[in-house]
C-alpha cells in the first residue's frame, strides 16, 4: 500500500480560489471525462447543489466537476462558474443544442470567522477551475478551507482553526483519495494516537477539552451558541463502479469522519461526501469503501495539522494535542 496524491488518478484536477482576508475560497474536482458519482448527506443542515440528480433512480450516470466552497448556501454560486468553465470548454451532458456541465457542489459556514459580506460566487469558482491542475495540491488554509474551523459548541470564543486536507492510497492497481474541508461542530481526533488535535478550547485557551463531555454536562440547554458547521469532501477513485455503488461508497466514507471527528453528524452539521469514479480499474467495492473510509480519516487530520492560526484563532500549530 503506498500514499498517493488526489491528482494522481489519471483525468483528475484540483484547483483552489480563496480570498484569505475575508477567510473564505473554494475548491473544485475537475474530471473532463466525466466519473460516475454518488453522495451522502448525513449532516442536519446541508447545502448542497444536484445531489438529487445522483441518486440511482436519476437520469444522468457522470458528473463533469465537485465544487466544495465556504460561504454558506451564498457559496453554492462558485459552482456556476464551474459550469462556465466547462462549457467553454465544450465539456458536459450533451442535449443536442448545447452541452450542459454537471457539477455538483456543497458550502460549509465560514461567515463568522472572516468578512461575512465576501462569500466564493461565480468569478471565484471560474478562477478556482482555471487554477486547476493535476499537480500537487496545496493543503490547509486554501480553497474551501480557508475560514474552516472546528470545536464551535461553546460559541467562536473557544473554536479553533481548521482547513482542507488531503490523502490516498494505492493497493496494486487500485487507487483512492480524499479532500475534505472540516469545519465541524466537534473536536478532531488523531486516527493513530486518538489524541484530540484540535476542537473545543478550555476557558483559558491552552488545551483542547471534550465537546461531547461539553454536551453532557448542559444537555437540558437547548441554547444554539454556533450552528455554522458542515464537513464537506470528495472521495475519487480509477475502480469501475455503478451509480448505486457509489452512492453506497459515500455512505461507507463517513466512516472516516466518524473516525476523526467527534462527536459528528450533529444537527448543526451538513456533512457531505461525493464520490466519484472514473471507471478504469475493475475491482472489489468493498475495498474502495475501506480505502475510501481510511484516506478520509486521514484527510481530515490533515486538514486540521496543516492549518494556520488566522483572524484571532488557534490552530493545532498552537496548541499541543491532548
Amino acid at each position: 500500500m503506498n500514499e498517493i496524491g488526489i491528482t494522481d488518478i489519471k483525468g483528475i484536477k484540483v484547483g483552489h480560489a480563496q480570498n484569505r482576508e475575508a477567510a473564505t475560497g473554494c475548491t473544485v474536482v475537475i474530471c473532463e471525462e466525466g466519473a460516475w458519482a454518488g453522495v451522502d448527506v448525513r449532516g442536519g443542515g446541508p447545502a448542497s447543489r444536484e445531489t438529487e440528480l445522483l441518486k440511482p433512480v436519476n437520469l444522468v450516470e457522470r458528473i463533469h466537476a465537485v465544487m466544495l466552497s465556504g460561504g454558506s448556501a451564498y457559496g453554492l454560486d462558485a459552482g456556476s462558474g464551474a459550469m462556465q468553465y466547462l462549457e467553454e470548454k465544450g465539456i458536459g451532458f450533451d442535449v443536442q443544442v448545447a452541452v450542459v456541465p454537471i457539477v455538483c457542489g456543497a458550502s460549509l459556514f465560514d461567515l463568522a470567522v472572516g468578512d461575512p459580506k465576501v462569500r466564493p460566487d461565480k468569478a471565484m469558482g471560474y478562477e478556482a477551475c482555471v487554477n486547476a491542475s493535476d499537480g500537487p495540491v496545496e493543503e490547509g488554509n486554501a480553497g474551501a478551507g480557508t475560514g474552516a474551523s472546528v470545536g464551535k459548541l461553546l460559541g467562536p470564543d473557544r473554536m479553533m482553526k481548521s482547513g482542507l486536507g488531503t490523502y490516498g492510497l494505492q493497493v496494486g492497481e487500485l487507487q483512492v483519495a480524499a479532500i475534505v474541508a472540516v469545519n465541524a461542530l466537534g473536536d478532531i481526533i488523531d486516527v493513530d494516537s486518538g489524541k484530540r488535535i484540535a476542537g473545543l478550547l478550555s476557558e483559558d485557551g491552552t488545551k483542547i477539552v471534550s465537546t461531547e463531555e461539553a454536551m453532557y454536562a448542559q444537555y437540558e440547554d437547548k441554547t444554539n451558541l454556533f450552528s455554522g458547521n458542515t464537513t464537506i469532501g470528495v472521495v475519487v477513485t480509477n475502480a469501475k463502479l455503478t451509480k448505486t455503488q457509489a452512492n453506497k461508497i459515500g455512505s461507507i466514507a463517513h466512516n472516516g469522519l466518524a473516525r476523526s471527528i467527534r462527536p459528528v453528524h450533529t444537527m448543526f452539521d451538513g456533512d457531505t461526501i461525493f464520490v466519484m469514479a472514473t471507471g478504469e480499474a475493475d475491482v472489489m467495492p468493498d475495498a474502495v469503501g475501506a480505502l475510501a473510509a481510511e484516506v478520509m480519516a486521514r484527510a481530515v487530520n490533515r486538514a486540521a495539522i496543516l492549518a494556520e492560526p488566522v483572524c484571532g484563532l488557534k490552530s493545532a500549530k498552537n496548541i499541543a494535542c491532548k
